[in-house]
């Protein structure tokens, strides 16, 4: 296969630098550079939009809202739903957001090809969606935006699939080290949740990326954590261990009680076949109504969670918070508003958590570390659960607050959440999402490249066709020339009516006087088949299935015109070949995948 020429500007680097660590390391600091700068613009734009609604820009959007005429509080979401209704409809090419489950879903299956435009569109809807209060998250939006610029240059490059992997994954680093001022958390999410493995040969770029990204949200913002402690915790006994695996536990719950708020939801909006342009504004007004009463919904919620981390909410509001903000964002990711789930989860598990620690300390206040202390263990286990990131998220939560000192105890009670959310429901609400459209991550990196690679690739022409009409003593000869002991019965339109194989001969009814069965007597009718452009993944699972060794291919399922078959043996040659590039790509080893520079 011709490959195309190298863009000018990736010679010139390679030519100067004379190394392409060095020049992935450039790549990497102008990614990291963009993403920053594309998060501090995506927080000034949703500033903007949410000083023309409520008049005021700022993160204490609860002291503020609930200051305002509860006919505002009701309306600006309302009617910010007409216009996220109307950006859906013109802007959106799915007409839907765009989050972290479409950045994993195009890393692992599309070769981290994503649309910088889809991403530009898709920051506007959240910006303006988090603008007019809806209760979601604004790292979601940041790390798709982030994406989509690694993406992007990836492809105007003309890189490889698995540079532009890595590219991407800084896109990603950098958006979550700016978003959070959490560096090591945004290296380790990328690799961790998005890219999927922590590849050697991506580790440096990634890092150089998330620190570019820190350093330019620090020049711009300062040096300071998202969430401001009032004090250090230490661990009091390990007696204390117990609760802390309670806690986890609780989280699991809280986590799984989320997610299926954001699922159900989902479908049942769906299924009251609203017009996509009014579903944002019936949603905005349902948003609206709560936060009349609980003005802690609207936004992302910095800080009532930080309230919580202070002590400084009473503990029937930390319960009632639970379920009002899990049904806020349900129903404001529903209804098609922009944002992720990042922030709800962490405002879920200060909540949670704060309550949790209300408890414990009363109960054995001699053994407790401190209501602060639970609410940041809740914060980390409940969205580590919710993302699927436990080790992201325990860095995260460390970073934002600046607090180590409960690193322990924070590992037990995200592990905890973790392995029982995962067990009840899925490794994350991203993978479910993903599986809700009939995309399973499951397999590995391997996968993602075996859903590159379609039948047309691997399958084998050397078919042997028949008429109907064909006798026996005629299909006996043509088998002894099919390599695969199996032919296909065609029409004059080469459309395919069924198969006949040794076996179907070796059962053959004797042939009555005067009578002998034709192909068409003999052939099983409507076989399995598969289309030339589906993915091999796919035959995979139609073989095991249909317990076949070879499945026919044809044009496509319209015309059944046979243009081969697919054997086995092909499929697992595939998957050997994509499982040996996972690996090399993994390990940085261009004499396995050729010469990443080319894509």
């Amino acid at each position: 296969m011709l490959r195309r020429p190298m863009p000018r500007l990736l010679l010139a680097l390679r030519r100067v630098l004379h190394n392409d660590q060095l020049v992935l390391a450039v790549l990497a600091v102008v990614i990291g550079t963009a993403s920053a700068a594309a998060a501090i613009g995506f927080r000034l734009l949703l500033g903007g939009i949410q000083f023309l609604g409520y008049g005021f820009s700022s993160e204490r959007v609860a002291t503020l809202a609930s200051k305002l005429p509860w006919w505002q509080v009701l309306l600006v979401p309302a009617a910010g739903g007409l216009l996220i209704g109307l950006m859906l409809r013109y802007l959106m090419p799915g007409r839907a957001a765009q989050g972290v489950a479409d950045v994993m879903e195009a890393c692992a299956l599309r070769g981290a090809r994503m649309s910088l435009r889809t991403g530009i569109a898709a920051a506007a809807v959240s910006a303006a969606s988090l603008g007019v209060g809806a209760s979601t998250g604004r790292e979601g939006p940041v790390v798709h935006l982030g994406a989509s610029l690694g993406a992007w240059l990836a492809r105007r490059l003309r890189l490889s699939a698995g540079l532009s992997r890595t590219l991407l994954g800084c896109g990603v680093a950098a958006a979550v080290a700016a978003s959070f001022n959490a560096p090591i958390a945004g290296v380790f999410f990328a690799l961790e949740v998005v890219i999927g493995h922590y590849a050697l040969s991506a580790f440096a770029p990634i890092v150089l990326a998330s620190v570019m990204g820190t350093v330019v949200t620090r020049l711009y913002y300062g040096d300071f954590p998202a969430f401001i402690l009032p004090q250090t915790y230490d661990i009091v006994s390990f007696l204390e261990f117990p609760a802390f695996a309670l806690l986890g536990l609780v989280s699991a719950l809280v986590a799984i009680l989320f997610m299926k708020s954001v699922i159900v939801a989902g479908q049942a909006v769906e299924r009251t076949k609203l017009p996509l342009i009014l579903r944002p504004a019936i949603g905005g007004l349902a948003v609206g109504a709560l936060a009349i009463w609980f003005p802690e919904v609207l936004g992302v919620g910095y800080e009532t969670t930080d309230a919580a981390l202070k002590a400084a909410l009473p503990i029937w509001l930390l319960f009632a918070l639970i379920f009002i903000k899990a049904a806020a964002t349900a129903i404001s990711l529903a209804s098609g508003f922009g944002g992720g789930v990042f922030s709800p989860s962490l405002f879920l598990g200060a909540m949670s958590g704060g309550a949790f620690g209300m408890l414990a300390t009363r109960v054995l206040p001699e053994l407790s570390s401190g209501h602060g202390a639970y609410t940041l263990v809740g914060m980390g286990a409940v969205a580590g659960a919710v993302l699927g990131a436990p080790i992201s998220t325990i860095l995260i939560v460390f970073e934002m607050t600046g607090d180590y000192e409960l690193t322990i105890a924070v590992m037990v009670a995200v592990v905890i959440a973790s392995v029982v959310t995962d067990q009840a429901l899925g490794r994350s609400l991203f993978t479910w999402q993903l599986e809700r459209r009939g995309v399973s991550l499951r397999g590995g990196r391997e996968i993602g490249l075996l859903s590159q690679i379609r039948v047309a690739d691997v399958m084998k022409r050397d078919y042997v066709e028949i008429s109907p009409g064909c006798t026996l003593v005629e299909m006996q000869e043509f088998l002894r020339t099919a390599r695969y002991g199996e032919l296909f019965v065609v029409d004059d339109d080469h459309r395919l009516l069924g198969i006949v194989t040794i076996a179907d001969l070796a059962h053959a009814p004797t042939p009555m006087e005067g009578e002998t069965p034709t192909a068409g007597d003999l052939a099983r009718r409507d076989p399995p088949i598969l289309a030339a452009d589906e993915e091999v993944r796919r035959a995979m699972r139609l073989m095991d299935s249909a317990g076949e060794s070879h499945i026919p291919v044809v044009a496509d399922h319209d015309s059944k015109r046979v243009v081969g078959f697919v054997h086995e043996h092909d499929v697992v040659l595939a998957y050997h070949r994509a499982l040996l590039q996972a690996r090399a790509e993994e390990r940085g080893d261009s004499r396995a995948v050729g010469d990443p520079w080319q894509g």
